[in-house]
């Protein structure tokens, strides 16, 4: 019985490290929402499996395959669709912007005060008054920015224009527009275009690898 058991988490220690490689995961702090489920359900599995001492291996392994082969295909249609990356990942929220708290987006997150302040407090930061940014990433963390910083806001994502970034920086969609004509691009070539320190950066898709 024991070298069963033994023989099974050695097994699955390996095709799990295996199946973590082909999906790319990063740290845990790094994973998204579907990422998250998909590695609690691994985890049960193979918990299952090991548990169940007389039952074949196979009854972890199967499902494990079935969803790493979901989660490369998920992946891939994400990185290829920014409305359905968007929608499953969420997209990062300005919580602070120039020392000043949005309430209306705290709330929809249900992200509260004592939240912000203990992840202000990780970062040294003593005063809501001292950011000019604070942005909540989709991972939870919290992205700080001082008010000496020069903050790049993503105008262009995958070819999608960021309205609430095109907002802040009192720009309408006719500047874009014409930038990207006296550049002979389309919005479609842009895989991302931010603003910093006055200018205008693109990256264009076929610049990518």
């Amino acid at each position: 019985m024991y070298t069963n058991i033994i023989l099974k988490t050695v097994v699955l220690y390996f095709f799990i490290i295996l199946s973590y490689r082909i999906m790319g995961k990063k740290e845990v702090g790094k994973l998204g929402i579907v990422d998250l489920i998909v590695s609690v359900l691994i985890a049960e599995l193979a918990a299952l499996s090991i548990e169940e001492v007389e039952s074949s291996i196979f009854i972890s392994i199967v499902p494990i395959v079935v969803l790493v082969v979901i989660q490369v295909v998920f992946g891939y249609i994400s990185m290829k669709n920014s409305k359905i990356r968007n929608f499953v990942d969420g997209t990062p929220k300005i919580i602070i912007k120039d020392g000043k708290l949005n309430f209306s987006v705290m709330s929809k997150l249900r992200y509260t005060l004592d939240d912000l302040l203990s992840q202000l407090r990780e970062q040294s930061v003593k005063s809501i008054e001292e950011v000019k940014y604070a942005i909540l990433e989709n991972n939870g963390k919290l992205s700080v920015f001082d008010k000496n910083a020069e903050y790049p806001l993503p105008i262009i994502i995958d070819g999608v224009v960021d309205y609430v970034a095109l907002k802040d920086l009192h720009k309408e969609v006719k500047w874009i527009t014409k930038m990207l004509e006296e550049k002979n691009l389309k919005l479609e070539d842009v895989f991302y275009a931010f603003y910093a320190k006055g200018k205008t950066f693109i990256i264009k898709k076929s610049d990518l690898l």
